[in-house]
């Protein structure tokens, strides 16, 4: 029920912006291929993923994010952090997961943060690290979409460090 209402959240933070989520999400596993997985402590990082955050909302409070795979062997990954009228969404297939990295095909949105007019939305490949012994993947592209520096990150169980 709670991921159900995740899922519904984000698709609503699109549409209040005046967009729709790609038709590639709602589909994503009919149109990908089985994730590649080369790193067996990677995908349990993920399997137990405990939050997401974006430094302007704060990294005290998480927000929600769930990773899920199915019987084709499509993972996905969503997740929503709100705080102080700024809202990260990431909604997505992982398409693949190696030593300290995984990719996302898919969507990510920042609205309302740290500017209350500001309004980052892209659909693409992206590559989330973990770099530096840390217990979170960081998304890699920093200045994705006006020139600020973005810190996406999506964390995992500090037991499950290097």
């Amino acid at each position: 029920m709670m991921r159900l209402a995740l899922k519904q959240t984000c698709i609503a933070i699109a549409c209040s912006a005046g967009l729709a989520l790609s038709g590639g999400a709602v589909t994503a596993q009919e149109t990908h291929s089985a994730t590649q997985i080369t790193s067996e402590r990677d995908a349990k990082r993920l399997r137990t993923a405990q939050g997401v955050t974006v430094q302007w909302i704060g990294w005290e409070q998480r927000g929600e994010v769930y990773v899920e795979h199915g019987p084709s062997g499509v993972w996905r990954i969503n997740g929503l952090q709100r705080g102080d009228g700024g809202r990260l969404a990431v909604d997505g297939v992982i398409t693949e997961i190696g030593e300290d990295y995984f990719l996302l095909d898919g969507r990510i949105v920042i609205s309302g943060t740290p500017d209350k007019d500001r309004l980052c939305v892209q659909d693409k490949v992206w590559r989330f690290e973990v770099t530096q012994d840390r217990t979170y993947y960081r998304l890699r592209e920093f200045e994705w979409c006006d020139g600020l520096t973005d810190y996406v990150d999506v964390y995992f169980s500090p037991r499950l460090r290097g």
